[in-house]
Parts: C-alpha cells; structure tokens; sequence
C-alpha cells in the first residue's frame, strides 16, 4: 500500500523556510512554496497576485509555514487564501514565522511568551502589524479547529548570512549603544524548533526562537573580526550612525528573550547556544 509523502507548503519561501525546506526534501517530504515573483522553482504570490487555483497547488499539504510579512491592510495569506486553507483535509501542522519585536522595548529586562506585546505603535509599526497578524491567525485557527502555532523568531543568521561575511565584504558596522543588546538564532536551529514542533503539534502554542545569550551587536562583530584574524572596525557612536529608518527601528527595542519552552516543551538542544559557537562553525564550515 502506497503511503502519501508528507508535504510542505510554505508561504514566502524565503532564506529559513529555504533551510528547512533542503533539510526536509532529504528526508523525503515533498516541498512547495512561494515567492513573490516565482523565480525559480515558486510560484509567485503577493496579496496583489493571488494563488492561480490555489486547491490544486496545496492540494496534499499536511504542514503550511507562512512567513509572508503583514502590511498595513493585515496579513496577505489569511486575506487571500485563509478560506481555502480551511476547506483542506488532513492539516496536522501550521506555523507563522512572527518576531521577538512583538515584545517592544524592555529596557534591557527579560521576557518570555506570557509576557504582553507591546510594540510602539508610533515607532515601530511592523511589529505592530505582527501582533495584529499572530490575533487572527490563531482566531482563524480556533474557528476553523486547525493547528496553528507562533513563532516568535530573533535575529536570523547561518551560511552566507553573518557577521563573518558582513566583514569579509567590508559591510560590517561597529554601531554601539550603551545597554543594547539582540537575541539571535542560528536558521539551523530554527529549523531544528521548526521540526520538533511539527512532530509534536500543540494547537495555539507559542515558542520564542532564539538563543540562550541576548548580546551588544558591536561585541558580535568585535569577535567575528577575532576569528577571522583582524583588527574589528571602529566603534561608532548610534548617534553618529546615520542609519536607516528601518536600521534604526531595530535599535529602538532593548530586551533579552527566554527560550525555556522550546526546550522544555519540544526537547530541543540547541546546536549553536551563542553567536561565539554559532560563528566558529561557520568559519570552518
């Protein structure tokens, strides 16, 4: 008797659902995705281009991830397609990739996932729009009686992402402010919580992705220049910085993230528990 493939669908097949997707594909699921302009193998989504027959292409799915950003009208896969979704059979699991920005600004304190959203509404909007995207798609879950999870992601790095390649490019930024410090991710480690809660599906959970040591982004770059055998760029002061808009809304949030449910609940051991670890692997990598 011929068993199905458990298959992926991932909304915004970007740089993490890419890592999960080879690590799965190796495994023998079948894996699909978007992309907003379809390059490559995806099929292209956007809330202005809607899924052409979208039954047919999820058609099978056992596991959706959605990592598609919101905007100001909400969230463009519930809009678009949350209705389809719905009408699917055999859903076990559905992950939305949010962000530890949902916490707003903290001081530099710690919180975990019972602590309450609080984004500045006026100086950080996206993480607004997150919050109001993680309410509706577990309301949508809870009405629909499907198992939808959140989570909440920190700072994204791995192969071809770092803050080696950022000097090995000459892009690295020595940026200090007192006190600040980001919680980080390793994306292999992501994709490690990303398995483990698939195997052990918990409708309406809510995990913190991140790990175990929030630190000042100019000690990160002072250790990758470390490693690499060179001197580390100069400090520059954030006030002298001349960042961005968005560059500087990462700033404006101060705050250092527990990650105990992941493992605790999921039994997830951490490959790479701090950015120290986490970089010497990629530099031999």
């Amino acid at each position: 008797m011929m068993v199905d493939r458990e298959k992926l669908f991932c909304f915004g097949l970007g740089y993490s659902a890419q890592f999960l997707a080879r690590r799965l594909s190796a495994q023998g699921w079948a894996v699909t995705g978007t992309s907003r302009d379809g390059g490559g193998a995806a099929i292209p989504f956007s809330r202005h281009h809607p899924l052409v027959g979208p039954a047919r292409k999820m058609k099978g799915t056992s596991h959706f991830l959605f990592s598609v950003p919101p905007d100001v009208d909400g969230d463009p896969v519930l809009d678009c397609h949350g209705a389809d979704i719905a009408k699917l059979e055999g859903l076990r699991w559905l992950g939305y990739l949010s962000t530890t920005g949902v916490y707003g600004d903290q001081e530099g304190g710690w919180v975990d996932e019972a602590s309450p959203t609080a984004p500045n509404e006026q100086l950080n909007q996206r993480s607004q729009w997150r919050v109001a995207a993680e309410q509706a798609w577990l309301a949508w879950g809870r009405r629909y009686g499907l198992p939808v999870h959140i989570l909440r992601v920190a700072g994204i790095y791995g192969p071809n992402r770092n803050a080696l390649e950022n000097l090995a490019r000459g892009k690295a930024r020595r940026i200090v402010k007192p006190g600040q410090v980001f919680s980080r991710i390793h994306v292999d480690d992501l994709a490690t919580v990303l398995q483990a809660s698939m195997a052990q599906p918990n409708p309406g959970a809510t995990y913190n992705v991140c790990d175990d040591e929030a630190a000042p982004p100019q000690d990160v770059i002072a250790h990758a220049a470390k490693l690499l055998g060179q001197p580390p760029p100069p400090e520059i002061a954030f006030d002298d910085a001349d960042l961005s808009p968005m560059a500087a809304s990462f700033y404006r949030d101060n705050k250092r993230v527990r990650n105990d449910r992941i493992k605790e609940d999921l039994g997830v051991r951490l490959r790479y528990p701090n950015y120290r670890v986490g970089l010497a692997a990629l530099l031999i990598s």
